[in-house]
């Protein structure tokens, strides 16, 4: 899902490039191993490339506008429920480069156990990268209607399955794992650790 990119003056933070490939290059290839149906959602949604598209390689990517705009990542998370081909629903930050298949699909596998699958470590919890059952509709649309836009809060109105530190490790540092580019200066961090050029 794509936001406003406030800290990042405008900039579309799914085509940033880290370790020579977007970040929206990078989340397709490893989420389209474990799922058909890619949306990508939000304002950036109608412009943002399909990194696959000049080569003719599957899967597409549906492009959804908000269906209430303004309603930062929960009205996100209403556009995807509400389009959604299949059930439970995968939701990943635009600016998240290091999620792979083998979390993704791990949360998957967890869906039974509560009506939204999120990551919790000593930063908080992760609703930008988490599984929502299309049951959670109902509730993200009563928090939009009454302008209770904060998504974390929504783990308070229905039954979560909170994937600690400890399991969020076996497929990766959890620091790195749940990364994100809010800033032009984390961006920075992030190559300088990669070794790339600043």
């Amino acid at each position: 899902m794509g936001g406003k990119a406030a800290r990042f003056d405008g900039r579309d933070k799914s085509a940033l490039v880290v370790e020579g490939r977007s970040i929206l290059e990078r989340q397709v290839t490893e989420i389209s191993t474990v799922v058909e149906d890619i949306m990508i959602v939000g304002a950036a949604a109608v412009a943002a490339p399909d990194p696959h598209a000049r080569q003719g390689v599957a899967p597409q990517l549906r492009r959804l506008p908000d269906i209430v705009p303004g309603c930062g990542p929960l009205g996100g998370l209403h556009a995807a429920l509400a389009a959604a081909h299949g059930d439970p629903v995968f939701v990943v930050a635009c600016d998240m480069p290091y999620v792979n298949a083998a979390f993704v699909d791990y949360l998957f596998s967890l869906a039974g156990e509560g009506a939204i699958v999120v990551p919790q470590t000593d930063r908080g919890y992760h609703p930008l990268c988490a599984v929502y059952a299309r049951a959670c509709l109902e509730a993200v649309a009563a928090r939009i209607a009454e302008r209770r836009l904060a998504l974390r809060a929504l783990i308070d109105d229905v039954p979560a399955r909170v994937v600690a530190c400890a399991e969020i490790a076996r497929f990766g540092t959890p620091s790195q794992l749940l990364a994100n580019v809010n800033t032009p200066g984390e961006y920075a961090d992030l190559e300088a650790i990669q070794g790339h050029k600043l």
